[in-house]
């Protein structure tokens, strides 16, 4: 009787929305030719943003689903409901950095959409505005991406942004007066750091100022920017054009600073996403010479993904015969990576980062669920672990370098952000002066499970499980799995109050497939261009152990990716159709084989190749969704989202994706394409995030069944 009534639910479904007039999408005959391979790419005409046929076509797309949405009665439910829940907050602060003892910080307020910067003489001083978004700009939509001080305290270089783009317009802002200073950069990504004498700061820049230009982000350089200086004549501190010595490539983004704990020193590397640096040196007072004599401070090959200073010594963090890293040490003054002292040797859980105040380092390692943290004193070389307030995810950062004062956050999968003032010298906790306590009705009723699921090879995929404590395995439950698994990136428990929805008898779930850093660099290697596959086949692994326990069932399972994650759920679903009965593409790589000609897809190629290198043209064929459509295949009901203004993942991407699906799927059940274009890859906006994921939750429990999503006839 259950799967009748379920059956009679889907029919009823079906009936209110019987046509999906989809808007045309033409085939254009585009295709590409590598190691003697042709793959077809009858979409690439999408690619071309700027073109007005692409843009009404998004636009079609966008007013469609828009209109479909707007027919599910819960999706406003759920966007009342975490305003509520958000409301529960007194304030939510972030950013906290101290500088001769000015005391800086966001903080959002309770119903507040963006955050506000405010400053304190003193950590007990009075509060004082400094700088409100939301009056920069007539729309009201500018947040602070960042920001940072000098070392006097009495100046701060701002990174503005809006609509979710993340390219930053660079100010300054002078303390004292609260006025801006006339100084403006744009687009940059931010800024690096000051110059001792505060007159100066590093930024990033580069030629190409078109955001969607896929040459934005090759070429950039590391700037100095003299204030009140015009921005023309600003020093290129870092570049391939200024250094071809140096070798930088250019998808390589230079940085440069002059760390205020480590003064006698430059410092400056060149990124992309790949996770081992590339770092350089030299002495501070070269700073206004007309070339800076750059050592090497590490090389890829060195296997170093995040460094600290302190004395004679650099400190890294390595996997150097040390899988789930461990902690080394070498001169400044003659650096040798290989023949580092191990100072914090590898352990059963993974090193995931490091913090430093005035006399000790902190180390985070996490077995993946709960986190513990290591102190290590510089002088003595004495080592000790903290003995944490809260069990669950930590983090730990030193706000003023000169003291010994740090702040420890807390939290877990039901359990709230808890902030804790740490004093290293004494070992002692108390709840933080940026701390909000707050307890939201329901999550008391919410137990969360980790479990492990065997994947196709035998490998167990860690999977967490969210769900009320009263939940029974019958197999009828509405279940939204997600995952990610990319960049050695983990996936650590951490509370959010768009979780109520499990309180409505919503199993939420979460896949730790290979490609994350859960457990370590060979986890994540194991997930890695050639083997990319284990990613999304340990995420139908976790699909399929919540079917066999119980949790769900096929026609109840819904998935979802976001960004890197895109690769995970349009393969997920490519492969397994009969596994989802509905799926997100959220902001997500779907096109793996055009990435690389995105405008982020140069720095990103580390991470996932690049198609004129034989093997990994074929990974990456592997990983990518639009490419592993088939006409004539009963796809599930799928919606992609794309960030109008995204710089990470263009929206061709899930949008090529969609019209795949569309043109395909045999199955009758709906294929969207939803476009934010308030947004990019994400936003601080409350109003548009809450908007964005109450949509993708709606969609995903309308074709699931839950009963609160159904609409009328």
């Amino acid at each position: 009787m259950k799967y009748l009534a379920f059956a009679l639910l889907l029919a009823f479904t079906a009936s209110a929305f019987a046509e999906w007039n989809y808007p045309p999408t033409k085939t254009a005959d585009a295709s590409d030719t590598y190691f003697g391979k042709t793959y077809k790419d009858p979409y690439r005409w999408l690619e071309n943003l700027k073109d007005p046929q692409v843009e009404a076509w998004f636009k079609a797309q966008a007013n469609l689903t828009d209109s479909a949405l707007a027919k599910i009665p819960g999706r406003q439910s759920l966007v009342e409901e975490w305003t509520a829940l958000d409301k529960l907050k007194a304030a939510a602060y972030s950013g906290v950095m101290i500088e001769n003892g000015r005391v800086f910080y966001k903080k959002t307020l309770a119903g507040e959409n963006v955050g506000k910067l405010y400053y304190r003489i003193g950590l007990d001083g009075a509060e004082k505005l400094l700088f409100d978004p939301g009056a920069y700009a007539k729309s009201g939509k500018t947040v602070i991406q960042s920001y940072i001080p000098s070392w006097d305290g009495k100046r701060l270089v701002l990174g503005l942004t809006s609509g979710g783009a993340e390219w930053s317009e660079l100010r300054v802002l002078d303390v004292d007066s609260g006025k801006l200073l006339p100084d403006t950069i744009y687009p940059s990504y931010g800024a690096f750091g000051w110059t001792p004498d505060g007159k100066s700061f590093f930024y990033d820049s580069g030629k190409v100022t078109d955001l969607k230009s896929p040459d934005i982000e090759m070429n950039r350089k590391a700037r100095l920017h003299a204030l009140g200086q015009p921005i023309g004549g600003d020093v290129d501190f870092l570049s391939n054009e200024s250094y071809p010595g140096l070798a930088i490539i250019p998808k390589e983004m230079p940085e440069a600073a002059i760390p205020e704990d480590f003064s006698n020193y430059l410092f400056a590397q060149v990124a992309t996403v790949q996770k081992e640096t590339r770092a350089f040196y030299a002495p501070a007072s070269e700073l206004h010479d007309a070339k800076v004599k750059w050592k090497v401070l590490c090389t890829a090959a060195d296997n170093i993904t995040d460094f600290n200073a302190n004395g004679n010594y650099v400190y890294g963090l390595t996997h150097t015969n040390a899988p789930r890293y461990k902690l080394v040490r070498t001169s400044i003054e003659n650096p040798d990576w290989s023949h580092a002292q191990t100072v914090l040797p590898e352990a059963e859980d993974t090193l995931q980062s490091i913090a430093k105040s005035r006399h000790f380092l902190f180390a985070v390692y996490s077995n993946g669920v709960v986190d513990r943290i290591v102190k290590y004193e510089f002088a003595t070389g004495k080592i000790s672990q903290l003995k944490l307030p809260a069990s669950g995810t930590a983090a730990i950062g030193c706000p003023d370098w000169k003291s010994d004062l740090c702040h420890v956050m807390v939290t877990s999968w039901t359990f709230p952000p808890t902030r804790y003032e740490y004093d290293a010298q004494k070992d002692t906790f108390v709840k933080s002066r940026f701390n909000s306590d707050v307890t939201y009705p329901g999550f008391d009723e919410l137990t969360a499970e980790e479990v492990e699921a065997p994947s196709y090879d035998g490998t167990m995929v860690p999977l967490s499980i969210i769900h009320r404590k009263d939940l029974k395995l019958d197999g009828n439950n509405c279940c939204i799995l997600e995952g990610y698994g990319a960049y050695g990136m983990s996936y650590p428990p951490y509370f959010d109050i768009k979780r109520s929805v499990a309180l409505r008898g919503v199993v939420m779930a979460y896949a730790h497939p290979r490609g994350g850093g859960e457990k370590g660099e060979a986890w994540y290697k194991a997930g890695y261009k050639t083997t990319k596959p284990n990613t999304w086949k340990d995420y139908i692994a976790c699909a399929e152990y919540l079917i066999k326990h119980g949790y769900t069932s096929p026609q109840k399972l819904g998935g979802t990716g976001t960004s890197a994650g895109g690769i995970l759920i349009s393969r997920a679903i490519t492969d397994r159709p009969d596994l989802f009965r509905a799926a997100i593409c959220n902001v997500g790589c779907a096109n793996a084989m055009r990435m690389e000609f995105s405008p982020n897809g140069p720095p990103n190629i580390p991470e996932f190749g690049t198609v004129t290198d034989k093997e990994e043209c074929e990974a990456l064929y592997q990983m990518d969704g639009v490419k592993h459509v088939k006409a004539g295949v009963k796809y599930p009901a799928v919606m992609g989202v794309g960030g109008w203004n995204d710089p990470r993942v263009a929206p061709w991407e899930p949008g090529k994706f969609i019209a795949a699906l569309q043109n395909a799927s045999t199955s009758g059940d709906p294929v969207f394409m939803k476009v934010n274009y308030d947004n990019g890859h994400f936003t601080e906006e409350k109003s548009v995030t809450f908007n964005n994921f109450a949509s993708q939750t709606a969609f995903l429990l309308w074709q699931t069944g839950h009963p609160d999503f159904q609409p009328s006839k």
